[in-house]
């Protein structure tokens, strides 16, 4: 049996030309309806640039918790999730996909933390069997077998 951990709200007012709030004021945002589907373009942002946001941070986080569960060290990680609107059958799906930086780590060791982040990741198992989220690992800070451990001892 699962149990809730932690539950926020927001609310938003006037779809993607509107704005959303959430009760404790910490978050206040201007919607803005990109030109690409219509829009004027306007300064606010839009419900993908959210979603994008969110998954990066929780993805890293994710990646995190790997590198504390199977002491893993590497250097200072990134994770760009780049989301786009398409049309389909249906109406409208999202396109992802998350392109991740771990330095200092091997290709192998590498891939190993993706593939277990995104078991891990709330958003990626929210979108599991409805959304093909591809996950590419960067080529930047990766160095090669043997590496790994000479740069660990070096810390």
């Amino acid at each position: 049996m699962s149990k809730v951990l932690f539950t926020t709200q927001a609310t938003a007012h006037g779809g993607r030309a509107g704005y959303i709030e959430t009760p404790d004021h910490h978050l206040g945002v201007k919607l803005s309806v990109p030109q690409e589907i219509g829009g004027d373009g306007g300064v606010g942002t839009n419900p993908e640039q959210l979603f994008a946001a969110g998954y990066a941070a929780c993805f890293q986080s994710a990646i995190g918790g790997v590198a504390r569960r199977d002491k893993i060290s590497f250097g200072s990680s990134r994770v760009t999730a780049v989301v786009g609107l398409v049309r389909d059958d249906l109406g409208y799906a999202l396109d992802v996909e998350l392109r991740i930086v771990l330095p200092d780590l091997t290709r192998e060791r590498a891939q190993y933390m993706i593939d277990e982040a995104h078991k891990r990741c709330p958003y990626s198992r929210a979108l599991g069997g409805n959304v093909d989220v591809r996950l590419v690992l960067e080529d930047e800070g990766l160095v090669e077998e043997g590496q790994e451990q000479e740069q660990a001892q070096q810390a």
